[in-house]
């Protein structure tokens, strides 16, 4: 959660500052106009219904779509709107709930599983009024929403109006791949709560709650580990939430389901419900004695004194006061050396990077950036030599930038402090506070603190080359599939424009056909792990696509044809130019005459220019988190999220930024990209499908030729 980051849509509820004009704390109102003094004027809102307005800074905001100022509107009292949102992780859940999903709410009973069954709307008094008088419901009005939930345990024969509950009543939800085959509700009916169900938006982040593997040397947040420490494992009962970390470091999560002392065992054990499927564990059974029943592979069997109350949902007590992030942070001191650290090595990342308090931590608004440094700098070797330049010949941006990289390298996790430093020394306000898009950072990064040449030399037909740090997709949407490659869509785009790359880019940084979180053309767009640039060099040999040969014309219109492997660059000699146009579908296209060098030879062999994916930087809303490879193993995937949870207050708390091991990106990658095409997104794991919907920019590398600052360039 990132408060404070303007209003994009017309909601949004106030998180900060003393009340004034009308508006308080936890207050959900609707910008009616904004003001030159950064000050937003808009309604508040009661029950539903808009009430007279006021006055507040923006900054004392934060925006919300429709569906969460409706969900957070049902929520009571004002103060628990705001310790909702303190947890970013929960709240991001809650909002992309629809019916069939499992929860975990409290319950007079206490904490009880349940099936979502209905996304209920909630009228205001006025509106119950307004329909017996046959009035129109104003646009301004906002329904309530809330949602009716059947407990997992409940007797079908006995079937019960669904009871109903707010957003803040939900403490747990488990994604829909998780949930054991065969759970099914009852098809129960809302008996006398005669009201429908609406259309879930999607207006979070995806957030996971998948294990998160952690290093040994692993860093909490003090508040959450004194409340940890102070909490007695005496206390937990069957149906407590809990943690447990194993001796490899890897942290499960799951429900106490079983206490008591197994056979053989004097010490009191737990059996516990696992979230997720893990290897070794079983469905309920424990030396051939069966304690519980639940999906194979989800049941652990551990010391109770091994178990600690779930680090996902502790929550500082209201009656202690949260400090400063840049205060409190329990990490060790950072000792600085003139030596510039080397990128991580394979063997090492999983241990340094993986866990929480990991990678750089966000503070307002800082995802872009954060997610775009730890992309370039935490493992390509290719943008290493930049940052290597002696200190004292340095602008301070510049050594700011250094130290942020070194200490990334050294101690695996940079605080926010130092980031908010770099942002100051940017020179421009709105990085200083403001979220940008990754490509106007890059490129002040490039240009004005590391003084390098445009990365990109493009050629637009025979006109003079033109230096760029990005590439941005443009096509219409007609000439690709439904789930088109990233070489496909660099394909298309270059030839569509009549560009080439004058030479072969030591680091190439792909936008995809979106507009931030607005737009997206497709839904789906599969990575190419190595782009093949060979025929989008200017005056560099091609074969033909038929025969092999030299290639001297190239065809556009060929580009999408079923029957010539559409998607691919079509390129023929003369001969076989001749032949594939005399098909009656072909004759009516435009090839065009190649620059062939007058060295190339016929029967040569054409050399291939690859380049090869190191890193993705995704969206969601207006969230950004990356995708970064941590070495040449197909599996050294790593999912870094500056902003992925949260200790203490809007106000006053700070963000907690984890890293988690991807490695079943990998697998999903290594398979043949014709079966990629032809695959069900939703069937992959929750980070894969998240890699496929949220792509916002691709990177690649030429290992061959490391990027180099100006003054180091060879003569």
């Amino acid at each position: 959660m990132e408060p404070g980051a303007g209003v994009r849509d017309k909601f949004f509820i106030v998180v900060r500052g003393k009340s004034r004009k009308g508006f308080s704390r936890g207050c959900v109102g609707r910008v009616e106009a904004e003001k030159q003094l950064g000050e937003l004027t808009g309604l508040l809102y009661g029950d539903g219904s808009p009430k007279s307005g006021g006055t507040v800074r923006r900054e004392d905001t934060y925006p919300l779509t429709r569906h969460q100022a409706q969900l957070l509107l049902f929520v009571s009292p004002a103060s628990k709107r705001l310790e909702l949102l303190c947890n970013p992780q929960l709240f991001a859940a809650v909002c992309e709930l629809s019916p069939g999903d499992l929860v975990v709410v409290k319950h007079k009973k206490g904490h009880l599983p349940a099936l979502v069954k209905n996304l209920m709307q909630i009228g205001s008094k006025k509106d119950k009024d307004d329909q017996q008088i046959g009035r129109k419901e104003d646009k301004d009005d906002l329904h309530l929403i809330g949602f009716e939930v059947e407990f997992v345990d409940s007797d079908p024969k006995k079937p019960a109006p669904l009871p109903l509950f707010s957003a803040a009543d939900i403490i747990q939800v488990i994604p829909s791949h998780s949930v054991p085959h065969g759970l099914q509700g009852k098809d129960g009916q809302s008996g006398s709560l005669n009201r429908k169900g609406v259309t879930r938006f999607n207006s979070m982040p995806n957030i996971e709650s998948h294990p998160r593997q952690v290093g040994e040397n692993r860093t909490e947040p003090s508040v959450i580990q004194s409340q940890r420490s102070s909490t007695s494992h005496g206390s937990l009962e069957v149906g407590s939430m809990v943690e447990v970390v194993s001796n490899t470091g890897v942290t499960v999560y799951g429900v106490v389901q079983w206490l008591g002392a197994p056979q053989g065992k004097t010490d009191k054990w737990a059996g516990i419900e696992l979230d997720y499927d893990v290897n070794g564990c079983s469905d309920g059974r424990h030396g051939g004695r069966r304690y519980f029943t639940c999906k194979g592979g989800r049941a652990l069997f551990v010391p109770v004194k091994k178990c600690h109350p779930d680090g996902r949902f502790v929550c500082t007590s209201p009656g202690k006061k949260s400090l400063d992030p840049v205060d409190t942070l329990p990490v060790p001191p950072f000792e600085e050396s003139e030596e510039d650290a080397p990128p991580i090595p394979e063997s090492e990342a999983l241990s340094l990077l993986v866990g929480r308090m990991k990678g750089i931590q966000g503070h307002i608004n800082s995802c872009y950036l954060d997610a775009t440094l730890f992309s370039l700098f935490g493992s390509s070797v290719i943008l290493d030599n930049i940052c290597r330049r002696p200190a004292d010949t340095e602008e301070p941006v510049t050594c700011t930038l250094r130290k942020i990289v070194n200490r990334l390298r050294r101690q695996g996790f940079v605080p926010a402090e130092s980031v908010m430093d770099f942002r100051k020394q940017l020179g421009c306000d709105t990085f200083r506070t403001e979220e940008k898009d990754p490509e106007e950072f890059i490129t002040v990064l490039f240009q004005k603190v590391l003084c390098v040449e445009p990365l990109l030399k493009l050629r637009s037909g025979q006109e003079t080359c033109q230096g760029a740090y990005t590439f941005q997709i443009f096509l219409e949407k007609e000439q690709m599939g439904p789930m088109p490659t990233v070489q496909q869509l660099l394909d298309t785009s270059c030839l569509s424009g009549d560009l080439k790359f004058e030479e072969t880019p030591s680091c190439l940084m792909v936008q995809m056909p979106r507009f931030g979180n607005k737009y997206k053309m497709f839904p789906h767009i599969i990575p190419s792990t190595e782009l093949d640039i060979t025929d989008l060099l200017y005056n560099s040999p091609r074969e033909c696509f038929v025969c092999g040969h030299l290639a001297e014309y190239e065809c556009l219109q060929c580009l999408p044809d079923r029957k010539l492997q559409p998607g691919r660059i079509k390129q023929y000699c003369s001969t076989c130019n001749a032949q594939v146009h005399t098909h009656p579908s072909r004759q009516g296209h435009s090839a065009k005459a190649l620059a062939v060098p007058a060295d190339a030879a016929s029967g040569s062999p054409v050399r291939r220019h690859t380049m090869q994916l190191f890193a993705v930087l995704c969206i969601h809303t207006s969230h950004y988190v990356s995708f970064v490879k941590c070495g040449p193993d197909a599996h050294s995937w790593l999912f870094f999220d500056s902003m992925a949870d949260r200790c203490g207050d809007d106000q006053r708390g700070y963000s907690i930024p984890v890293i988690r091991a991807c490695p079943e990106l990998g697998d999903f990658l290594s398979r043949p990209e014709e079966e990629l095409a032809c695959s069900n997104p939703s069937q992959a794991s929750e980070l894969v499908r998240r890699l496929l919907c949220d792509s916002y920019m691709f990177l690649y590398q030429n290992p061959a030729a490391p990027l180099l600052k100006p003054n180091q360039q060879e003569s």
